[in-house]
């Protein structure tokens, strides 16, 4: 009997061809972020990683050319928590066109104090959203160069029972880290489905879709020395979990089909298969407290305040 799915099967082992295309990746130099390069580079494409770690860099490159024979793999330097810096980065890309960025780099801080980045934001609301805010921003005249580029913005599960607090995106009066964290993962896929109501709004070429990867744990990664090296304890102690998680290898997977698979539309939420915490990628319904634009609106403006940039959705 034929399948009633309106999606096309995808084959996560057998990625389609990309030869020609630039593809960006943020944080492209450990965890998912480098699963996430490791597997664009298979299609041929070039991909860029970009990284504020220099030596990390490095090492990921060179893994992921030992493992791709012939990827056509760099980096630059990115540091998402100095804006000021960013206009330098985008233009050492020396690219005139860029077919998708996936916006995945992040920090994560389990205790306190509070810190904040070179701009005095809260460090992970300020690395994590307002960071690759300012991003797309410089890297607009790029992807609109492409004739049908991509933004994909990597949430995570845990911020589905977070709620932004309009009035302390900062965490200025309440600093929890993990719920710091989560809210500013939330704010980074507000951010992902509200561009997309803009862009289509401003009939730009250019599709913007989140994407999370589930519970993705470095003890069901497989190796990739020197920066994860997973030893068989680990293997045989993390292995119930997988009856639920899975490693960053898979948790990389949305991220990648959202660059590569056309039928991925702009304004989508693509996740794991199994609850949302494991399995091959597919779209899910967009969570509710996400698709409330009042919220998202009041998000953007301030984003755009705290940051001084104008209007994303135009080069």
């Amino acid at each position: 009997m034929p399948s009633t799915s309106c999606v096309p099967s995808w084959d996560v082992h057998r990625l389609p061809a990309a030869d020609g295309r630039v593809f960006l990746v943020t944080g492209g130099s450990a965890g998912i972020g480098y699963f996430v390069a490791e597997q664009l580079s298979a299609t041929g494409a070039t991909v860029v990683l970009g990284c504020r770690d220099p030596a990390r860099a490095e090492a990921a490159t060179a893994s992921i050319r030992t493992r791709v024979p012939g990827a056509r793999v760099r980096a630059v330097r990115l540091d998402l928590a100095d804006l000021a810096s960013l206009d330098a980065a985008v233009e050492s890309l020396g690219e005139d066109r860029l077919d998708a960025v996936v916006h995945n780099a992040g920090v994560a801080l389990d205790d306190p104090p509070r810190r904040v980045t070179r701009d005095g934001h809260e460090l992970m609301f300020g690395t994590n959203h307002l960071g690759h805010f300012a991003l797309t921003r410089s890297l607009m005249p790029l992807l609109s160069a492409a004739p049908a580029a991509r933004v994909v913005t990597m949430g995570s599960f845990a911020a589905k029972s977070e709620r932004l607090d309009l009035d302390d995106l900062q965490s200025r009066t309440d600093y929890r880290p993990q719920r710091t964290y989560g809210r500013s993962k939330l704010a980074q896929m507000y951010f992902g489905v509200e561009l997309d109501r803009r862009l289509r709004a401003a009939g730009s070429t250019v599709a913007s879709v989140v994407v999370h990867p589930g519970g993705a744990l470095d003890s069901l990664t497989p190796s990739r020395p020197p920066f994860h090296v997973r030893s068989a304890g680990a293997r045989w102690a993390a292995a119930p979990a997988a009856l639920l998680l899975q490693g960053k290898h898979a948790g990389a997977r949305p991220a990648v089909r959202a660059v590569l698979d056309p039928a991925v539309r702009g304004g989508e939420l693509w996740g794991p298969r199994v609850f949302g915490l494991r399995g091959e990628p597919r779209r899910e319904p967009v969570w509710n407290h996400l698709a409330d634009p009042d919220v998202a609106a009041r998000l953007w403006d301030t984003s755009r305040d705290l940051t001084g940039t104008q209007d994303l959705t135009t080069d």
